[in-house]
C-alpha cells in the first residue's frame, strides 16, 4: 500500500457517491433531501443520487466515522448529518488526489500533438 510523506497509508480513492456526499456536507450539516439537492447542484445537474444510494452510503459513512447523525432543530422526522474530522480529512485527501490527476492530465495534453489533443477534449 502506498504511503504519504508521514509514513501513513494513503486512503483509497473515494467512490463518487461518498465524495459528493462529503462535498455536500463541507459547508455545514444537512438533512438527506438537502444533500441530494446539493449533489445535484454540485454535479451540474448531471449527477443524480437517489434515496437508496444516499441512505446506503450514509449508513456506511456513519459506520466508518466519516459523518455523524445529529439532532435536527426544525423537524424531528428529518435526519441531519455533518462531517467528522475524519470525513474532512478524507475529503481533503480526495480533493488533493483529484488536483494532482488534473495537473498530470493538463501536462500530458500540453505535450500532445494536435490530433491527440482533439481526442482528449
Amino acid at each position: 500500500m502506498p504511503s504519504d510523506h508521514n509514513g501513513l497509508p494513503e486512503p483509497s480513492p473515494l467512490t463518487p457517491a461518498v465524495f459528493h456526499i462529503l462535498l455536500a456536507l463541507a459547508d455545514g450539516p444537512k438533512h438527506g433531501y438537502a444533500i441530494m439537492k446539493q449533489v445535484d447542484a454540485d454535479g451540474g445537474r448531471s449527477l443524480r443520487m437517489g434515496p437508496g444510494t444516499l441512505y446506503g452510503s450514509l449508513q456506511r459513512m456513519v459506520a466508518a466515522g466519516l459523518v455523524e447523525e445529529i439532532e435536527g432543530a426544525d423537524d424531528e422526522r428529518r435526519r441531519y448529518y455533518r462531517l467528522t474530522g475524519a470525513g474532512q480529512r478524507a475529503l481533503d485527501g480526495e480533493l488533493a488526489r483529484l488536483r494532482q490527476a488534473l495537473t498530470a492530465a493538463r501536462k500530458k495534453r500540453k505535450g500532445a500533438s494536435a490530433p491527440a489533443r482533439a481526442r482528449i477534449q
